[in-house]
């Protein structure tokens, strides 16, 4: 049984049982005022418990409906004033045709019914049974998307640890380290000042790598340092067949991302796309602000594999994956991460990231979403 199934069980079983109680303290109430008992009361108190039900699951639906536990306080407060007294009129209306109706000509056929007083009476009391009613429900919404929040907190906690190793065993893992220290070796000979900004570009990608761990997000100025001192060791390897280029604004730069993002893009583009191809290719790292989201875009001479990254059988696509888990996690479903065949020989991967950490987004082609 899912979670969601688990609630609306949990719900149920609640409803049930606290309006229930709610009849039969009304009975116990109108037994001892007027210390006599009558089947009529137990059926009236029997409508009024189911009229509740009813009424306050319709609270319920609006709640849901236009995701009131999502509004600040005072906006719940003034909705509940109105929608409450509302209900709570509803419900008489309910009770006293169904009493004056079939009630009172079945069961009391001398019996009268009661004045006006008594009908707004009962209604600023079923109005603070709601209120009571709401606050529970909203306690334990709160309570819930609480324990959610801390879940997501540790999810996300684990995704970082993961993607941390992840990037150590697909780009600092002995391969790579043994192919950079063995071009920067050949280099000494013939060109020692080259050999030692190599050196340094391998001891920053390094850095950045075992730091991961620490934060969740890092300015995009930072990411793309880090970014060029893994071309520049890629340049190593690939020489002429690896033309790339990094465009990004000023105004972009200072917007948070989360760590590793754009070096995984990079590395899937070069891994699965440049370093196959006899010729190399082409990499394009551009990034736009506009319209309150930030839009980058790695764009890499190849083809796009026909099977989702999650499917194939070599383990291509585990980078993608969760770096596209990071964001929802981080940012739910205001950030994605497609992949897009743009061209006959042009992939590029698309990152939107929403408004509070960017500055602007724009239309998103159509392409499959990533995790």
């Amino acid at each position: 049984m899912t979670d969601s199934a688990r609630r609306v069980r949990l719900y149920w079983r609640l409803q049930l049982l606290g309006w229930g109680l709610y009849g039969v303290f009304g009975v116990a109430v109108y037994s001892m005022f007027s210390r006599s008992f009558s089947p009529s009361i137990v059926l009236i108190q029997v409508v009024v418990a189911a009229t509740m039900v009813g009424i306050s699951h319709g609270l319920r639906y609006l709640i849901q409906r236009f995701d009131w536990v999502q509004l600040p306080l005072l906006s719940v407060l003034w909705r509940l004033l109105i929608t409450n007294l509302l209900l709570a009129v509803l419900s008489q209306v309910v009770v006293w045709a169904v009493v004056l109706l079939l009630i009172i000509p079945l069961l009391q056929p001398n019996g009268k019914p009661q004045g006006w007083g008594e009908f707004f009476g009962y209604v600023l009391n079923v109005n603070f049974v709601l209120w009571l009613w709401s606050a529970v429900y909203f306690g334990l919404q709160y309570l819930r998307r609480y324990r959610q929040a801390e879940v997501d907190k540790w999810k996300l906690a684990a995704a970082v640890r993961e993607a941390e190793m992840q990037t150590l065993k697909a780009q600092i893992n002995p391969h790579f380290l043994f192919n950079g220290l063995n071009n920067i070796r050949a280099l000494i000979g013939e060109d020692p000042e080259r050999a030692r900004t190599m050196l340094s570009h391998l001891s920053e990608l390094l850095r950045y790598a075992i730091q991961l761990n620490r934060t969740e997000q890092v300015p995009l100025h930072r990411e793309l340092a880090v970014v060029r001192d893994y071309l520049q060791l890629e340049s190593l390897q690939l020489e002429e067949r690896l033309q790339y280029t990094v465009d990004v604004p000023d105004d972009c730069l200072p917007v948070m991302v989360p760590p590793m993002l754009v070096q995984v893009l990079v590395e899937n583009a070069i891994k699965h796309g440049l370093s196959s191809r006899p010729d190399g290719g082409i990499l394009r790292v551009q990034a736009r602000c506009e319209a309150g989201a930030l839009l980058l875009t790695v764009e890499n001479t190849g083809q796009l594999a026909q099977e989702p990254p999650r499917s194939r059988p070599d383990g291509t696509g585990t980078g993608l994956r969760n770096a596209a888990e990071r964001l929802r996690l981080l940012f739910g479903e205001r950030a994605e991460l497609r992949l897009e065949q743009t061209a006959p020989d042009l992939v590029t991967a698309w990152v939107r990231l929403p408004v509070e950490q960017a500055a602007t987004a724009q239309p998103q082609p159509p392409a499959y979403l990533l995790g």
